[in-house]
């Protein structure tokens, strides 16, 4: 498997999900400040997606799949032994359930106005203003929890990311005690701490 990637960016619940499992996988890194975005080899990135955003996922049979929540899953049943999601009934809708809430509620709903350096400030209040119900619901939920739903999975692997850009753009997570220590917790986590690590050299690297 292929994985075409920027630092930081919410490609980084692959690389943690890969960890978690063992998969064995090529990370393929994508210059998305270059004009047009470009791989290392000089391809322009657009002629594998048009949309322009990372991750995309090659798979061992060529196959190019796309969306976030998409490679997640696709990860996770690949290499089942892992448990990243479960294979089948509520437990699974349950995970699926927490991978679209936070890939509309916290990526598209909040973070895409708060990183955009373009993005209006009225934009930008408006995420900051909507963000706090958003992050109430999951501090409610993992009151007593130590992940989003019963074991480690590519949910938590997602919501990781978001929380690493909520210290980015300096969002306060005091008034969430449980979520705060969830997210002390994942660091420390050997996949999470080590795809962190990596990502995150990469990225000042680049600054």
């Amino acid at each position: 498997m292929d994985l075409y990637f920027s630092p930081m960016a919410c490609s980084m619940a692959t690389r943690i999900a890969a960890y978690e499992a063992g998969a064995p996988i090529n990370f393929l890194r994508v210059d998305t400040r270059a004009t047009p975005k470009r791989l290392e080899d000089g391809t322009e990135f657009l002629s594998l997606n048009p949309m322009g955003q990372v991750p995309v996922l090659r798979a061992d049979d060529g196959e190019l799949i796309f969306e976030n929540p998409v490679i997640l899953q696709y990860v996770a049943d690949r290499f089942p032994a892992a448990g990243l999601i479960p294979a089948e009934g509520a437990e699974r809708r349950r995970v699926q359930r927490w991978l679209s809430f936070i890939g509309s509620e916290l990526h598209t709903g909040v973070f895409i106005a708060l990183l955009d350096p373009k993005a209006p400030e009225g934009a930008k209040a408006f995420a900051r203003d909507a963000v706090a119900p958003r992050l109430a619901v999951l501090d409610a939920h993992l009151t007593g929890r130590e992940f989003l739903q019963g074991r480690f999975s590519v949910a938590d692997a997602y919501l990781f990311v978001m929380l690493t850009w909520a210290r980015h753009v300096a969002l306060d997570l005091a008034p969430y005690p449980a979520l705060a220590a969830y997210r002390d917790r994942l660091q420390a986590r050997p996949s999470v701490a080590r795809a962190l690590g990596e990502e995150f050299t990469l990225f000042k690297a680049a600054a």
